[in-house]
């Protein structure tokens, strides 16, 4: 990416010069995140907008008078590749810190490695509870994206509203986060709606090839709305074998999808095969269709159009922003680069973003971050579905937390 060769390029230059009396290394960010395979979907820009933060602070003089370096690297969504990239760019490399990784698997595995080595580690949109839990929190992970309590919540608040519904199935990835998200979304739908019975759920491996046999074994059970939270290219190749078999006809489009298949990344990944009429969300919806915009956030979007050189932005881009303003805010707060001095800094710390202030709790280290929902839909502006009438969901951390 240009962002990234033009950094190469610039320390390839530098190396060749004397360094001048007083000149500051530069702070270097370590960021893992799967850049190939089925969810670089949403990796790739999750990066860009480390990039698109990382650019903006250094044409700004950079932190504390140093420039900040981002180093990315191919976790391919494999928690073993990840803790190696990570290694790697604590001992070969010496990042300052890490952020990044995209799944469920990688976070938890990433966090050990900084709990180790003692260094700050920011992770932008694992939402497993077991990345923070009182088990496996410790003083140098953090949080900025949503977790499946708070978005097990939302879903659950928006399926109890179709008062008709009264047999739902699920059907998520395998492993710690489709676990926590049903599990979540169970147990809150339980109380707001105790007359709905889940008949069915379907566990496919992430990366799975063939649904055929998940979907076709759920339509047996002929629920009357289903909680899928298969997400990136997972819920691509799903969509796509599901739809021939009339899934979405035959609970009539009553789907929800909380693993943030309403971004625009994921609807134009699909194109006219995506199933309009699901409800899904986003942690920026990017068309926002109404007046509620925040001034920052439309600044953001025409920034990021112009950094990326794409026509319409993405929706996974503002995590990986956000991340990067929030490291930096740390750093500038504990007025240095030292870890264990961030890592104070950043506990209650509130931060800026596009779409408004979030603050680090000091208890588990993350943010109240909800999403956008809403019901996909089909606009003759766009060749791809956008987010109808986007709603902040939920309005306040679940009891849980």
């Amino acid at each position: 990416m240009f962002a990234t060769r033009l950094l190469a390029a610039a320390g390839a230059v530098a190396a060749l010069l004397p360094l001048s009396a007083g000149a500051a290394e530069p702070i270097k960010i370590g960021f893992p995140i799967p850049l190939s395979g089925p969810t670089a979907v949403y990796g790739t820009p999750v990066l860009q907008g480390a990039q698109l933060a990382v650019a903006e602070i250094n044409a700004q003089g950079g932190v504390l008078g140093r420039q900040l370096e981002l180093l990315p690297r191919d976790s391919k969504a494999s928690a073993d590749e990840a803790v190696r990239v990570s290694r790697e760019l604590i001992i070969k490399d010496g990042v300052d810190f890490l952020v990044g990784t995209l799944t469920s698997a990688e976070a938890p595995a990433v966090s050990t490695v900084a709990k180790e080595n003692k260094i700050v580690f920011i992770a932008p949109t694992s939402k497993a509870t077991i990345l923070t839990d009182p088990q496996h929190i410790h003083p140098y992970i953090f949080r900025v994206s949503s977790n499946t309590d708070v978005e097990g919540l939302a879903g659950a608040t928006l399926m109890a509203r179709w008062k008709d519904v009264k047999t739902v199935a699920t059907i998520a990835p395998d492993y710690a986060y489709g676990r926590d998200s049903i599990a979540a979304f169970s147990a809150n739908l339980k109380k707001l709606r105790p007359d709905i019975t889940i008949v069915d759920q379907q566990w496919p491996k992430l990366g799975e090839a063939d649904f055929t046999p998940f979907i076709t074994a759920q339509m047996g059970k002929k629920p009357d709305a289903i909680y899928c939270s298969l997400f990136a290219g997972d819920f691509i190749t799903f969509t796509k074998e599901a739809k021939p078999l009339g899934y979405f006809k035959a609970i009539d489009n009553r789907m929800i999808d909380p693993a943030e298949v309403g971004t625009t990344d994921e609807a134009q990944a699909l194109g006219a095969d995506y199933p309009y009429g699901i409800i899904s969300d986003s942690y920026d919806p990017v068309i926002w269709g109404g007046a509620d915009e925040p001034a920052a956030h439309k600044k953001f979007i025409e920034d990021l159009k112009k950094f990326t050189k794409a026509k319409y932005a993405s929706g996974w881009t503002i995590v990986g922003y956000q991340s990067i303003y929030a490291l930096a805010d740390g750093i500038k707060k504990a007025g240095s680069a030292d870890s264990a001095a961030v890592a104070k800094a950043l506990l209650g710390m509130s931060f800026d973003t596009p779409v408004g202030e979030r603050t680090f709790s000091v208890k588990s280290h993350e943010t109240f971050a909800p999403e956008y929902w809403g019901v996909m839909v089909r606009e003759a502006a766009y060749p791809f579905a956008v987010m109808k009438n986007p709603e902040v969901l939920p309005k306040s951390f679940p009891v849980t937390n």
